[in-house]
């Protein structure tokens, strides 16, 4: 496999003409920080320059949040206003799609159809959809037990300065799905984008600007993880914290937000398994399990990363899938032919490479893959391994790349024996299973610990419906009413009105 430089004609954003500054209380600024080359990871090559945040910078932007919050003009805006603004802004994103979409693929080097399918459609609707929530958030009346008469009654209240950390995989679509629900909420934002992938961050602040939202409301400061990031995570004026990333930095995050008892949401990693039964549609099966892994790379939270396929339909399955990789056209994102784009850094490529090379030694075959892609950028042929046991490193380990582990399970199984192997991992976020059995269907759905669970689809994300994990894959729901209520904090009040 090579890679084939066949790019579109389409211009460049124009946010890429200067070099990025941080947005603090409205303003566009300069870092304090060592500033940041922004790369493209399709030929390795820098994009812009971006500012770093540093922790005076930090400070800064979360003193804007804090005023914005207690006394601007946030608190005081009635939630209608705030819904039309949030809509405003889906609106705004929409009408940028294709220059959020060559962003967002230029940074990322997905796809550029599925950069404007999936993140920036995706972003939209996570604005329109939680602009309807602004108005709906409430509390409620309650009977008590208590001697005398009384109104009890609960309150609805938005958490108040919230610190927003997001990975570099799927970057606006992750930004949208953590900040529209803690504006529809009521609070306001300090940003940290990837420090890889700060391109649509930057330019949707510019986006939210324009459309009319309050200094310091929402604050971005782009920045490395262990510098901005630690110090939002420590930082005493910020009251919670959601983080989308790898288990061992959620964990880490954890006790720097000890400190003043910040409430957390993590979606953190994830090794998900897929399960194929004989009476499934095999077709279907074969492709959802080969993009279930094969999209964006391999670099999804909720990839299908383990396959335990039915030994009876085993080879066929896991020819259709070698046969789908070796298909896969391997090429920069802005290649309107390209359905593969590179891992995100030559870091990320070696340590998916060496993983493979653990399988390799420890007993797996490799089906298909296995290597690097010759010529620029960082580039990685789709891998299939087969034969895998639950002892190897490659089916124990979130890999974050586009590597299946396979094995097989017999008639001599149940499906709760073969749950039983599913479940045998420290990660609980997606899976999915292809039955034409509803009753075999339902019980994998109750047998499995994961979050999400998906029958007979490989996607199924939406808007509306919570996404998050068990075990060690996170704490907390992102989307749906669960999703804008994590942004929130409940009160009692009881008022004894004996006499009155």
């Amino acid at each position: 496999m090579s890679v084939e430089q066949t790019l579109t004609s389409a211009p460049t954003p124009e946010v890429l003409s200067r070099p990025l500054r941080l947005l603090i209380d409205g303003e566009w600024v300069e870092g304090t920080g060592e500033p940041l080359s922004v790369v493209d990871p399709s030929t390795g090559e820098a994009l812009v320059e971006s500012a770093s945040a540093g922790q005076e910078d930090v400070d800064r932007a979360v003193a804007g949040a804090r005023r914005a919050f207690d006394e601007g003009p946030w608190p005081a805006m009635a939630p209608a206003e705030r819904a039309k603004l949030l809509w405003k802004l889906g609106e705004a994103v929409e009408a940028a799609a294709d220059e959020l979409a060559m962003l967002e693929t230029l940074n990322t080097g997905k796809p550029l159809g599925i950069a404007k399918m999936f993140e920036v459609r995706g972003a939209a609707e996570s604005f329109r959809y939680n602009a309807g929530w602004a108005t709906k958030l409430n509390g409620e009346t309650r009977e008590v037990s208590l001697p005398g008469d009384w109104h009890a009654y609960t309150l609805r209240e938005p958490v108040g300065v919230v610190g927003l950390i997001v990975p570099w995989n799927s970057p606006l679509a992750i930004t949208a799905a953590k900040l529209a629900p803690a504006l529809a909420a009521g609070c306001t934002v300090v940003l940290k984008p990837a420090e890889l992938t700060p391109l649509t961050a930057v330019r949707l602040g510019e986006l939210a600007l324009e459309a009319g939202f309050p200094p310091g409301v929402l604050n971005i400061v782009q920045g490395l993880g262990a510098v901005a990031g630690q110090r939002i995570a420590d930082h005493p004026q910020v009251d919670k914290i959601s983080f989308t990333g790898s288990t061992a930095v959620g964990k880490h995050l954890l006790a720097s937000c000890a400190g003043n008892l910040k409430r957390v949401s993590l979606e953190l990693g994830g090794k998900s398994p897929v399960v194929i039964y004989p009476d499934a549609d095999l077709e279907r099966a074969v492709e959802g399990a080969a993009m279930s892994i094969f999209g964006n790379t391999g670099q999804v939270c909720a990839a299908g990363s383990r396959l335990y396929v039915h030994e009876t339909v085993a080879d066929e399955v896991l020819a259709g899938i070698a046969a789908k990789a070796q298909s896969l056209r391997i090429g920069p994102g802005l290649d309107p032919q390209t359905q593969l784009g590179p891992v995100i850094s030559e870091q990320q490529r070696n340590r998916i490479l060496g993983y493979i090379e653990s399988g390799r030694e420890q007993g797996a075959d490799v089906l298909t893959g296995g290597a690097a892609v010759p010529g620029g950028g960082f580039f990685l042929q789709p891998t299939v391994l087969a034969n895998t046991t639950h002892e190897m490193t490659v089916v124990r380990e979130e890999i974050f790349g586009p590597v299946l582990s396979a094995a097989t399970f017999s008639d001599d199984e149940t499906v709760t024996a073969v749950v039983r192997r599913a479940n045998d991992t420290i990660y609980g976020l997606s899976s999915t299973i292809w039955t034409r059995d509803i009753a075999r269907a339902h019980q994998f759905a109750r047998r499995i610990k994961a979050g999400n669970v998906r029958v007979n689809a490989a996607g199924g994300m939406d808007a509306n419906m919570p996404f998050g994990g068990f075990k060690q894959s996170g704490w907390g729901k992102e989307n749906g009413r669960e999703g804008v209520e994590a942004y929130t904090e409940i009160k009692s009040v009881a008022m004894n009105i004996s006499g009155a």
